[in-house]
């Protein structure tokens, strides 16, 4: 009777906490930036400058960021940018013969001489756009994309609006500004932009290119980007000038996994843009780094009341923009729940990885369950005291 009465006592509590389960959040972690003291250590001879880190989007330099002005060929970030996200939506393919209009063939400034009717394979496109800046090529993936040159500038417009591109109104794919009214953009935009062309490896392929040709070698292409021939690390990405926008450029560069991107806009020659964006990149690759944790494996925690007794736990990769030597001084303290009731749905938070640098944190990832670990069923709670009850006897 004893042993009765203690098993429908046992039954009645383990009833009242059967209901009492957690709920979760879920979170991709937080990437953290590096506080930057001085945004403009010196000067430049140029309109306006940024150099922005591509993995956190950090800031290292601005001088007159979000002044609008025009930037002749760097528009045509935008340009590939949106095409590349054709690619990759299925929209387009590299193979993917196109017929070039009476139109795309009008395009003055720099081109290679498309004829209306002749055709030509986006990849060739591509690089037509990256390497030579040619409109006429520009114009042709601009049709394709979006059926006319207005409609794929709507699709610019609203995709720069999407991306926080706020001193920024396009009004053709190609950065031609004879008789433009308000095409304008700032670095900083532009530095906006080119981080999210970079989201595409694609890119790469073809900005980092010197020398190529395309109509099987009868036609040359060199690289409007002298940096991709001589600075160390030069990955891209798109020059542009015109008598409004003076000389202008966006130039990408990677040492050590340290990729920046340098903005100069209104320099006045193309050796002075040239140099100005050399002294961006020399400035930041000697005076940050970047520190990586990719750690996934977090670990177990034990589940309560749950079909399995533990949960595998992750991270995702932190990424954090250091002053130069300190990533080594880099500390992780990990928190993380002991135990935890069911259910547990996967990407419930159960704990964050704190990391700091001499006791300053620098920032935040959550640690998340990977996998999903239901209740047992009352029934199953039932069958499971009663056989841990007759084993007993």
């Amino acid at each position: 009777m004893k042993k009765i009465t203690s098993f429908i006592l046992s039954l009645v509590f383990m009833i009242s906490v059967f209901t009492n389960v957690c709920g979760g959040y879920y979170d991709d972690g937080i990437v953290s930036a590096a506080n930057v003291d001085d945004p403009q250590p010196f000067d430049l001879d140029c309109v306006s400058a940024v150099l922005m880190d591509y993995s956190t989007g950090t800031v290292l330099y601005d001088k007159n960021g979000t002044v609008p002005l025009p930037p002749a060929s760097v528009t045509k970030i935008m340009t590939l940018l949106l095409t590349m996200e054709a690619i990759d939506e299925g929209r387009l393919e590299l193979d993917d013969m196109l017929q070039v209009s009476e139109y795309g063939a009008s395009m003055g400034g720099s081109q290679v001489y498309l004829e209306p009717g002749e055709t030509m394979s986006v990849e060739e496109l591509i690089k037509c756009v990256v390497i030579a800046s040619a409109n006429d090529a520009a114009v042709t993936l601009a049709e394709a994309v979006a059926g006319s040159e207005s409609a794929f500038v709507n699709t610019m417009n609203e995709r720069a609006a999407a991306l926080g591109m706020n001193n920024t109104s396009f009004e053709n794919a190609t950065g031609l500004d004879d008789t433009t009214v308000n095409h304008v953009t700032s670095a900083l935009d532009i530095a906006i932009m080119s981080r999210e062309l970079m989201k595409h490896p694609l890119i790469f392929k073809y900005s980092s290119i010197w020398m190529d040709s395309i109509r099987n070698g009868a036609f040359g292409l060199t690289n409007t980007n002298r940096l991709v021939r001589f600075y160390s690390g030069a990955t891209g990405l798109k020059t542009g000038s015109t008598s409004k926008a003076k000389f202008c450029i966006s130039a990408t560069a990677c040492r050590d996994n340290l990729h920046l991107i340098a903005v100069i806009m209104g320099a006045p020659t193309r050796d002075v843009r040239n140099e100005a964006a050399k002294k961006l990149l020399d400035y930041g690759f000697a005076n940050y780094s970047i520190y990586t944790d990719d750690e996934k494996d977090m670990g177990k925690v034990k589940v309560l009341r749950g079909t399995t007794p533990y949960c595998n736990t992750t991270k995702g990769t932190f990424t954090a923009l250091v002053s130069k030597g300190e990533a080594s001084k880099v500390a992780a303290d990990i928190s993380i729940k002991s135990e935890v009731d069911a259910p547990v749905k996967e990407g419930d938070i159960l704990g964050e990885v704190t990391y700091k640098i001499d006791e300053r944190a620098i920032g935040k990832c959550d640690i998340v369950a990977s996998q999903s670990v239901e209740s047992i069923s009352f029934f199953e709670l039932l069958r499971r005291m009663f056989a841990s009850f007759t084993a007993s006897e």
